[in-house]
């Protein structure tokens, strides 16, 4: 990771951040309770450095999971964001404008991870143009993925 500056946030948009300084390291974890937040089977997650990261818009709203951990999330859109433990905050890897470099360098509770979790990009690849011509018809209301000047409050709304 470098010192650059990185920013994300949610899909609508109302919660965004500036991330200064270098990032940890990127993981996975296979525990029930990412498994919820996330919706998904497992969280992705990367550590930032504590005092640097600052809310540009809202800030998330947050559920208290268990005894020591709060999970951050867009109250407007339910978006994901933050798992927030006593002394450190980690962000979603989804929720950054650019995760290119954010590949998770390490599995965390590996033992409960869903038995079938490492076979699924053995998977068929679906191949019908129709339904990729589909989805390029498809009108995003999502927040673009880089900082914008003036972005509607509750999104773009056609």
């Amino acid at each position: 990771m470098t010192d650059q500056v990185r920013t994300g946030g949610c899909q609508c948009g109302a919660v965004r951040f500036r991330v200064h300084g270098k990032l940890g390291r990127p993981s996975i974890c296979h525990c029930r309770m990412c498994q919820k937040q996330f919706g998904n089977f497992f969280g992705a997650l990367v550590t930032v450095p504590k005092d640097g990261v600052e809310w540009t818009h809202e800030e998330p709203s947050y559920f208290q999971s268990s005894v020591n951990i709060d999970r951050g999330f867009c109250a407007r859109c339910g978006t994901p964001l933050t798992y927030r433990q006593p002394g450190s905050l980690e962000i979603a890897i989804g929720a950054f404008d650019d995760r290119s470099d954010l590949a998770p360098q390490i599995q965390v509770n590996y033992a409960v991870r869903l038995p079938w979790v490492e076979k699924i990009f053995e998977a068929p690849i679906l191949d019908d143009p129709d339904f990729y011509r589909r989805q390029e018809q498809i009108i995003s209301f999502q927040h673009p993925d880089h900082e914008t000047a003036n972005w509607p409050q509750h999104g773009l709304k056609l």
